[in-house]
């Protein structure tokens, strides 16, 4: 018994240094397409904000990391919290044009909430694949909160 109690504390440390890097490994790509909606990458975003003054960018990142900072313009609005409410209060037209990014590649939280945006009868989307990461590796400017 007095074993495993010295154990115990031991196996511990071992699964908490060890657990992110399990969290590592099992990191998925989100999809190459998003069905429904229009992929682009760090040029077609600026392409599109040179040519649609009306477009809405929306950060679908948690809060947390938002705080790494955001495209300028961009609202926060988490996956979690995406919703058709939560988007009509954001976008009262369903044919506006309206962006998604999240971290990058690894992250599929604006996969999930273009989907939500399209469920909600959206049609002008747009997905920014890349996200936060390609934009940060292209060295556009980014607002730290």
């Amino acid at each position: 018994m007095k074993q495993l109690q010295l154990l115990l504390p031991l196996l511990a440390c071992l699964l908490i240094v060890n657990f992110p890097s399990y969290l590592y490994a099992n990191e998925k790509l989100a999809p190459s397409t998003v069905p429904g909606t229009t992929k682009v990458d760090v040029d077609g975003v600026l392409d599109l904000v040179e040519k649609t003054p009306d477009l809405l960018i929306i950060d679908s990142r948690i809060h947390m990391d938002r705080n790494q900072g955001f495209i300028e313009g961009s609202i926060s609005l988490p996956d979690i919290e995406t919703n058709c409410q939560s988007l009509a209060k954001l976008i009262p037209k369903t044919d506006s044009s309206v962006l998604f990014y999240c971290n990058g590649v690894k992250c599929g939280r604006s996969v999930k909430a273009s989907i939500q945006a399209l469920a909600c009868g959206y049609s002008n989307i747009y997905w920014f694949r890349g996200g936060f990461e390609e934009w940060i590796a292209n060295e556009l400017p980014v607002i730290k909160p």
